[in-house]
């Protein structure tokens, strides 16, 4: 009998994960890519794109992670953003601009929840994996530091903010859905916000190395001086 010859499936490395060849790495990350320009809803094609894009992007956040006392505490805990971990109801009774107060206003008014964020599936490494996960699940977090609202324009003003500070490719390939603003909407998005988020997210700390469930309580002007942020154009 004629014996098949397979390539050999990786075992996963942590729940959840789903090993690709290189090709097929390959193969999602054009796909995924095309899908999310076409279609930006589709949370979980632009989390394939983010996984399959990000190469040896992640191992330098992880590197960076390291060399701060913050980011090494984050790895080596590994704490997670959902609605069991978090204490939504002693959020909102922080004193006003605190950012805990911030980021549950910003909750209620988008009307979202810190459940929203796609699992981790495509890369290997489980610490890298982590690094990947902990930038989707603080990504709200971002919003409610810059007052960004969930619409087109400030989301791809973030994602500009997101690509100069922590170099994801996937938040650069974003700003392709530019297309689909309005032209005004379109002017003052390369016109105002990205010169803003270029100087903003190179000048700023790296904004994975905040362990921001421990500065729940602290004022918001403060901690855009500490962070090296300032507000976006109006």
């Amino acid at each position: 009998s004629r014996s098949v010859h397979t390539i050999p499936r990786s075992k996963p490395a942590y729940p959840g994960h789903i090993p690709l060849t290189s090709f097929e790495n390959g193969f999602l990350a054009v796909g995924s890519a095309l899908m999310s320009l076409i279609d930006t809803r589709r949370a979980d094609m632009v989390a394939a794109c983010g996984e399959t894009t990000a190469g040896s992007t992640l191992v330098k956040l992880r590197d960076i992670m390291l060399e701060s006392p913050e980011g090494r505490r984050i790895l080596k805990e590994m704490p997670r953003i959902n609605s069991q971990t978090l204490d939504l109801e002693k959020l909102r009774s922080l004193p006003e601009n605190t950012f805990g107060r911030a980021y549950v206003g910003w909750l209620d008014a988008c009307k979202v929840t810190p459940d929203s964020r796609e699992p981790v599936h495509y890369i290997d490494d489980p610490e890298l994996a982590y690094v990947m996960q902990r930038y989707r699940e603080t990504h709200d977090f971002y919003h409610a530091l810059f007052g960004f609202k969930v619409s087109a324009l400030p989301e791809l003003a973030l994602k500009a903010f997101e690509f100069s500070n922590l170099g994801f490719p996937m938040t650069a390939l974003s700003l392709g859905a530019s297309i689909r603003l309005k032209p005004p909407q379109r002017a003052r998005l390369w016109g105002e916000f990205v010169p803003w988020a270029a100087r903003c997210g190179s000048h700023a700390r790296c904004l994975l190395t905040v362990y921001w469930e421990e500065r729940w309580g602290q004022d918001l002007d403060e901690m855009k001086k500490e962070l090296g942020v300032w507000d976006p154009p109006a």
